[in-house]
């Protein structure tokens, strides 16, 4: 992409968020925003959460007023997918609002589950994620309803289907606009890398429509690929090739990839009844590879016998699959090309470090700080414009290194932070030191009817889904690089570890591992004493009768009250010294 494409990106992404902010805190005129702004949940302790968060949001006046939030969670029972959310969303919008939903401009932004890859996340939810930018302070919600704002202007009552961990940038031409106009389903497109193509979907298009000369093209599918090999992608003709013109990727061969999806009111009372069709819900749905391969005048069944990419396959899902197929089939399938786009996911832990800290050029799109809404003293120092902190309070002596985030935390005089790590919703002593690549996470629990507060910790890149058969062997099991076996020797624990949850697999999910303690202060010091001991080889002994949980386990019995309270006395201290 030339410097000039970059150029019009930044440009044309700082003034949706300029708009965005004109609407904070004050009342939106019929059409100006979306009607409806639905996040779903994965459950109702996820549900209660989402909604006390936007609540304050709401009071703050971080978001536009006037326009309803709504929160849904997935019924109880099996995994549906976000597909399955999807359905049941729109029931419940039918439910309230009837034949007036026949009218209205609804953003449907999937953030159920439980972020065991970026665990900072888990407790609150990806989509309240802080990033260091605005004022007041951004949070994903934010940053998705800024980059979507000009949408509802130029979209016919619908709705628009989105992910919470995953923006899209672009920039169309002065005289263009992305219109949701159209029958079925519109889709935008973003020219990718073949390699990206493997674990996304990719538009088959009709290429004798297709120019490339122009920022935005609309055009039509053939049929949707999802996460399918290079090689099926260019037997069924989704490869492009780069041709003279001003917005052609990098890349000589490319393909289109998919993000975020718009679905007319028509094709919403389709997918109703293919709820009532099909009844409840017995297996996970994607809402882009089960509902898009269903379209296009080249789409086939085959697909739905595909089930190389579901996590735990139903018995019900091939039939499920085949309903859906058959119900959707001959829908239209819209394509909007962003030719000068860029789609950054920021799922992981690793994704989160470096689009916050070493990625420029996403800091310039987005004019990203290093410090955010923080009392951050220190701001001078070395390595902190490669650093980014947080809606936090540091004290003076305090030092972040490079490549780290800390976010809604206080660290006390003298505290450090290494290279490359996360420090999230912590209470840090004066003089304690953060080693470098790591994650550290403080949650309030209630346990035995008190309150209490638990500090887990990982190696940064720590795969916390990983799950062996129990008796689990220690050795395999990996606690920041070492065994979990000798860790236990260093702990002064016997060489047993208990694993919540289901029984019959581990994980370090699932591991037991972390003290339960009174204040969130000590709950840090003796986290951060264990870690030091596997590091150092030395011995840390926990007082007896501790109770330890697991992250899964401190987030069953989490106290969403007290940690909304933390985040509050932070709010009103850095307010009134800023």
């Amino acid at each position: 992409m030339s410097q000039d494409n970059d150029l019009r990106l930044q440009l044309a992404t700082r003034e949706k968020l300029r708009k965005f902010n004109s609407l904070r805190g004050r009342e939106v005129q019929p059409g100006e925003f979306w009607d409806v702004v639905v996040v779903t949940a994965a459950d109702e302790s996820q549900r209660e959460a989402y909604e006390l968060q936007i609540s304050g949001k709401v009071d703050r006046k971080e978001l536009p007023l006037g326009t309803q939030y709504k929160v849904f969670s997935d019924p109880p029972g099996c995994k549906i997918g976000n597909g399955g959310s999807t359905l049941y969303v729109l029931q419940q919008l039918n439910q309230i609002y009837g034949k007036t939903l026949g009218g209205m401009r609804v953003i449907i932004i999937h953030a159920g589950g439980f972020s065991q890859r970026l665990p900072s996340a888990s407790a609150m939810g990806k989509i309240f994620s802080a990033m260091p930018l605005g004022d007041p302070v951004y949070q994903m919600l934010d940053l998705k309803l800024a980059v979507y704002v000009d949408f509802p202007l130029q979209m016919k009552p619908g709705v628009l289907v989105t992910c919470s961990d995953h923006i899209e940038l672009y920039s169309i031409g002065e005289d263009q606009s992305i219109r949701f106009d159209q029958p079925g389903f519109t889709a935008l497109a973003h020219p990718s890398p073949l390699s990206i193509g493997t674990t996304h979907g990719v538009f088959v298009l009709d290429l004798n429509e297709k120019s490339t000369h122009s920022e935005i093209e609309n055009i039509s599918c053939l049929r949707f690929l999802h996460k399918v090999s290079i090689d099926q992608m260019r037997a069924s003709g989704a490869v492009c090739k780069r041709q003279n013109g001003c917005f052609s990727p990098s890349e000589y061969e490319f393909v289109y990839t998919d993000s975020t999806y718009y679905a007319d009111y028509d094709t919403m009372k389709s997918l109703l009844n293919l709820l009532k069709e099909l009844g409840s819900l017995e297996c996970e749905i994607d809402a882009y590879g089960d509902f898009l391969q269903a379209l296009g005048p080249k789409a086939t069944i085959d697909y739905t016998s595909n089930t190389a990419n579901v996590t735990k396959e139903e018995s019900s899902l091939v039939k499920t699959r085949q309903k859906i197929f058959h119900l959707l089939k001959g829908t239209p399938l819209n394509v909007i090309l962003l030719n000068n786009s860029k789609f950054y996911h920021i799922g992981t832990t690793s994704e989160y470090l470096f689009h916050l800290t070493e990625d420029l050029v996403l800091r310039n799109e987005l004019g990203l700080l290093s410090s955010a809404f923080s009392v951050y003293v220190n701001e001078g120092s070395e390595g902190s414009s490669q650093s980014c902190v947080m809606y936090s309070v540091v004290d003076p002596g305090c030092s972040v290194g490079a490549g780290s985030v800390v976010e809604y935390s206080r660290l006390r005089a003298g505290a450090s932070v290494g290279k490359g790590s996360i420090v999230s919703s912590c209470w840090v002593s004066a003089g304690l030191s953060v080693p470098d690549r790591v994650f550290i996470h403080s949650l309030c629990v209630i346990h035995k009817n008190q309150t209490g507060f638990v500090t887990v910790v990982f190696g940064i890149n720590e795969d916390l889904k990983r799950s062996f058969e129990v008796p689990a062997n220690l050795e395999e099991l990996k606690f920041c690089g070492v065994s979990l076996a000798d860790c236990l020797s260093h702990w002064g624990m016997k060489n047993e570890v208990l694993f919540s949850g289901d029984a019959s697999s581990a994980s370090l999910w699932k591991a037991c591992l972390f003290p339960v303690c009174s204040d969130p202060q000590s709950s840090f010091s003796a986290s951060l004493e264990m870690l030091q001991a596997v590091l150092s080889g030395s011995t840390f002994t926990l007082p007896k009768d501790t109770t330890l949980m697991s992250m899964q386990e401190a987030l069953q019995c989490k106290n969403l009250e007290e940690m909304l309270k933390f985040r509050q006395g932070l709010h009103e201290d850095i307010t009134q010294r800023t």
